[in-house]
């Protein structure tokens, strides 16, 4: 896996996948950024949401679960001295689906925190208390 960086100004830089795609990362006016793009720790919670997300929905679907939303909302907390490293991070599962079977979503988000998620798991092996919980919205019967 690479990616390159690209300094464009300022507190901004264009970081390029090395599949080809690319996204725009910027400080906040207070550290000379425009608030043009989100902050690079920003991209790292962005990325562990979606390598779980990613994981759940595909263990969900496997499952044959009509599943017609995922959501991942995480939160985070940072320690107060630089490094700034994230010390806890909390990811809220909403999936919305007709018929959802609740130990199914909760054996995917389980499996992903416990053995699928890369992210997640490393962000553990580097002492960040991470955890994780879900809800289900049930939608009616079409």
């Amino acid at each position: 896996m690479e990616a390159t960086i690209k300094w464009v100004d300022n507190a901004m830089f264009l970081a390029e996948s090395g599949s080809g795609h690319s996204v725009v990362m910027d400080g906040p006016p207070d550290h000379s950024g425009r608030n043009l793009g989100p902050r690079p720790m920003e991209m790292l919670l962005m990325g562990l949401g979606g390598c779980s997300a990613f994981d759940v929905m595909s263990m969900l679907k496997k499952s044959r679960q009509d599943v017609t939303d995922c959501r991942a909302e995480l939160s985070a907390e940072r320690a107060d001295a630089v490094p700034a490293v994230f010390t806890k991070i909390h990811l809220h599962f909403v999936v919305t689906g007709r018929g959802l079977k609740e130990n199914q979503v909760a054996r995917a988000v389980s499996l992903s925190a416990e053995k699928y998620c890369s992210a997640s798991i490393m962000m553990e092996a580097a002492g960040v208390e991470v955890t994780h919980s879900h809800e289900i919205e049930e939608l009616a019967q079409a």
